[in-house]
């Protein structure tokens, strides 16, 4: 007997063939889609320590840097994040707001940029080193307060009150430093706003003065930051004015430059 061109045996059939068929789809993997999870996720916005164990105690990894994206694993206890940074390793950072801010994104999306962070960043500290122009310099200031500067403690000071990022006292320490975050160039027409500036002892306003230096076996005698256009914001005497614009270009600065990098 035909039922709308199917037989009874066929209709019988058809309930447990979707019965089934609802049961391997309930078993099923979830499609890529249903499996992009959301993650939680922070960024950096004042140098913290990333470290071994959740305690000041434990090792520091490294100083996770201002607009940094990390991947938060697990909230360990009320101090402290496990969190996977931007290159892969895990460890552990404070929960303060003050060091990270927190955002939810899907797992598919990926990180976001890290540049209009840095750039904001770099914006800040300049204009903080604006506001002390013509502050005087002296060799050897006292790194606790802004009243005098010299080179090193002046670039330390600014990155330090606007990033919490502690570089070394010296200028030669500070060298060593930007040469490890490994974004460095010989070439000051490749700087980028921001980056430090890093250059050899005065031996005369010409370029002859300089023709035949090996600049690789030159120590660093003083360092500025770079404003980007030529222009360098430093100090590096008390007759010069303390702290000041100067520009690079065919004169003993460009002769004297070594190398230049970023912080952070």
């Amino acid at each position: 007997m035909k039922l709308e061109g199917l037989s009874i045996s066929m209709k019988k059939t058809i309930p447990a063939v979707l019965l089934s068929a609802a049961l391997f789809l309930s078993l099923a993997p979830p499609s890529a889609s249903a499996a992009s999870s959301t993650v939680q996720t922070a960024k950096v916005v004042y140098g913290v320590n990333f470290r071994t164990q959740p305690a000041l105690s434990s090792n520091i990894i490294r100083m996770l840097p201002i607009g940094e994206s990390l991947t938060i694993l697990e909230k360990t206890n009320s101090a402290w994040y496990r969190v996977k940074d931007s290159k892969g390793q895990i460890g552990y950072v404070s929960t303060s707001s003050k060091y990270l801010t927190l955002s939810s994104a899907s797992s598919s999306t990926g990180s976001t940029s890290a540049g209009t962070a840095r750039e904001a960043t770099i914006e800040k500290v300049i204009a903080y080193g604006m506001k002390y122009l013509g502050t005087p310099y002296q060799w050897g200031s006292d790194r606790s307060t802004d009243t005098t500067f010299d080179c090193s403690d002046f670039v330390r000071w600014i990155y330090l009150k606007q990033t919490g990022i502690k570089l070394p006292y010296g200028a030669s320490g500070q060298g060593s430093f930007v040469k490890a975050v490994g974004k460095t160039t010989t070439d000051w027409t490749k700087l980028k706003r921001g980056d430090l500036m890093f250059f050899m002892s005065y031996k005369g306003t010409g370029a002859s003065a300089y023709s035949g230096v090996n600049k690789s076996s030159q120590g660093i005698t003083h360092v500025g930051l770079y404003l980007g256009n030529g222009k360098i914001l430093q100090t590096y005497s008390k007759e010069s004015g303390g702290v000041k614009i100067t520009t690079i270009g065919k004169n003993h600065w460009e002769y004297r430059f070594l190398f230049g990098g970023s912080v952070f």
